[in-house]
């Protein structure tokens, strides 16, 4: 039986999408245990979920106690369900699998971590930090399981990364030049990383352990209304009969599965499988087509209100800021992205003579209406967030409001299994956080204590030579490169607490060098050479991945200009300007954006030239640089290049015999 619009055949199968999964994405690669082991996992899962809701709803442990037993769930969960290689065969359903002695033996060594605190808290602050030898041999344990658990989930180059930070505490005195300091003997490292809270146990995992769960809890029961499939039923329904349709369909449901998915790669997959045929059925190109859907889900970062987890982080890096300023700072920016790559793909389908789906290709929008409760808890948060209501508040608040309307959810509604489910499935997506944010804490540490952040500040600055654009571009090829591969929480924190101070350094607003780290950490998922989101949408679509990471990266031309313009111009994320310069500075962005997207595929009214495409570029940079003259000048080019295609193709068009077939 055929779905409307779409045959089954046509769409990646369930099995097909966890494979992608745990092919591009390291933490969907977890173990799938049955029988007794099976049991335990469900167990420990659900109490991780249970706990931190306990203690986001009465009572709060001190920091030591909360953030160790938070590390405690993540690292025993992860030595149970991710094997120590990804090169071993995966489980047939006739053969049972039964997990390692030596994965056995580390999920009980992080249990012991995970405890320490809660049951030595008294005599651990009675010390006041002297270490005796079975504190010196749990901190050292914890260090080294951080980094395997990091290994397995999230991947080798964040590992890496925080051993290397440790070697340079260490040997301190052999580092070359303005890095060289004294050295940080071993006692010190294990104490700062285990005892203190500025280490693993630091603000990274404090993060991790309130706001960030709660809201990868919020999307899991988001999933369990049903709200993923809606999403992509609403943007059928709203953009699907446009020229171009499935791109834009493409483009609205992963801005929306934004709000439901901190990851790039899962964005891509589960939401590329529907898209991607679709756009390859109508006829646009396969790494086209997977370029658009790596391009859109990336930004779902970027989206407001429920951004990636690093923007949580960002609440706590910059000191007397709230979650829903962050929110409002990103609303223009993230708004041109996606515009811009909406504008592209409907000049790329005008370009080859795409048009959108037929009516009965699309969804009854009377029944898609009927279901619009279903967006109803993200609308609470947004309502929360701009009241002034606590991050952890608005989390819980939505969780609950997500379970009412499973209740209501006559299709799809959700039951008491539905809800453990969710438990299970957002614990299950927390450890990946969890892991990465405690060795992004062992960075942190070794950048405290040895004061690497402000050496590489000025480091820059002196490599620039005290210049701001070269600075820019300095910290944004350092952005890329250590969000090649490695998730987007450790990037911000590396590139926050080394590269960011830089900029602050030279005056820049400490919100928009965050803001400027913040995205190009991002957007490295979909730049070549080592584009995962890129990999993941051409395992899809069955296209080259370098030429779909050239594709999304051209498609998302936005997030590597916009970021220069904040910096220079903070009035784009709407600090300190009023209403009606913001209504200004965003229509002159918007025409902006249209321009440099003509720019980038070679058509506006008609095909453009090399001089009209440059010309529309700098009209574009113009237009979104919010300031008097740039804005006059860019208006006079914009029109200017919009005149004569008008008039070039009036006169081909008159031109053109009546009974020729255009």
């Amino acid at each position: 039986m055929e779905e409307k619009g779409l045959k089954k055949n046509q769409q990646l199968s369930e099995e097909e999408i966890e494979q992608l999964m745990a092919k591009y994405d390291p933490e969907a690669g977890f173990r799938k245990l049955t029988g007794v082991m099976g049991w335990i996992v469900i167990a420990l899962l659900l109490s991780f979920s249970l706990y931190q809701l306990y203690t986001s709803l009465f009572i709060g442990f001190d920091p030591q106690i909360h953030r160790s037993i938070h590390l405690g769930f993540a690292l025993s969960l992860t030595f149970l369900l991710f094997p120590a290689s990804k090169k071993k065969k995966p489980r047939t359903k006739k053969k049972k699998f039964q997990i390692s002695w030596i994965d056995g033996v580390l999920a009980l060594l992080s249990v012991v971590v995970g405890l320490y605190w809660p049951f030595n808290i008294q005599e651990l602050v009675l010390r006041v930090g002297r270490l005796e030898m079975m504190d010196f041999v749990i901190g050292g344990l914890a260090i080294v399981l951080v980094l395997e658990a990091t290994r397995r989930v999230v991947g080798m180059p964040i590992t890496i990364i925080a051993a290397l930070f440790l070697v340079y505490a260490y040997f301190g005195p052999y580092m070359p030049g303005f890095i060289q300091h004294r050295g940080i003997d071993i006692d010190r490292i294990i104490r700062t990383m285990f005892f203190t809270t500025e280490g693993i146990l630091g603000t990274p995992l404090k993060v991790s352990s309130t706001f960030i769960f709660l809201f990868l809890l919020f999307g899991a029961f988001l999933i369990k209304t049903g709200v993923g499939q809606y999403f992509n039923d609403l943007a059928v329904a709203v953009a699907g009969k446009r020229v171009g349709g499935p791109a834009k369909v493409a483009i609205f449901s992963s801005a929306l599965q934004g709000t439901i998915s901190g990851s790039s790669v899962a964005n891509v997959v589960t939401s590329g499988a529907f898209t991607i045929p679709m756009m390859k059925k109508l006829g646009y190109r396969k790494d086209f087509a997977g370029a658009v859907e790596a391009a859109s889900s990336t930004g779902g970062q970027l989206m407001p209100p429920i951004m990636g987890a690093a923007a949580f982080l960002m609440v706590e890096f910059i000191g007397g800021i709230s979650y829903w300023e962050i929110a409002k700072a990103a609303a223009i920016p993230a708004v041109l992205y996606f515009a811009g790559i909406w504008i592209m793909t409907h000049f790329q389908a005008k370009k080859i003579g795409l048009q959108g789906l037929k009516e009965d290709e699309l969804p009854d929008r009377k029944e898609i209406l009927k279901k619009i409760y279903l967006l109803f808890p993200i609308v609470i948060v947004v309502i929360l967030l701009m009241t002034g209501m606590s991050v952890t508040s608005a989390a819980l608040w939505s969780i609950l409001s997500t379970i009412v309307v499973g209740f209501i959810n006559r299709d799809q509604r959700m039951g008491l299994m539905d809800i453990i489910y969710a438990l299970i499935d957002g614990a299950r997506t927390a450890i990946g956080v969890a892991t990465a944010t405690a060795a992004a804490g062992i960075i942190v540490g070794v950048v405290t204590l040895t004061g690497l952040g402000l050496k590489m500040a000025n480091g820059l600055v002196d490599l620039a030579n005290n210049d701001l654009f070269l600075t820019l571009v300095f910290t944004m090829i350092a952005s890329l490169i250590l969000g090649m591969g490695s998730p987007t929480t450790a990037n911000y924190v590396i590139t926050s607490t080394i590269a960011a101070p830089a900029l602050m350094a030279l005056a820049v607003p400490e919100l928009s060098a965050h803001m400027f780290v913040f995205y190009f950490g991002i957007i490295a998922d979909i730049t070549p050479p080592v584009a995962l989101a890129a990999f993941a949408a051409a395992g899809v679509s069955g296209g080259d991945p370098l030429k779909t990471g050239v594709i999304s990266s051209k498609l998302a031309i936005a997030a590597f200009i916009i970021p220069f313009i904040f910096v220079y111009s903070p009035e784009l994320m709407m600090i300190d300007t009023t209403w009606t310069e913001v209504i200004w500075i965003f229509f002159t962005s918007f025409l902006g954006m249209i321009a440099i997207s003509a720019a980038m595929i070679g058509y506006w009214i008609q095909r453009t030239n090399w001089i009209e495409r440059i010309l529309a570029l700098a009209a574009g940079i113009l237009l979104i640089y919010p300031e008097g003259l740039t804005d006059l000048i860019g208006l006079g080019m914009f029109a200017g290049i919009l005149a004569v295609q008008y008039l070039v193709k009036r006169k081909d068009v008159d031109q053109t015999p009546q009974s020729a077939n255009v």
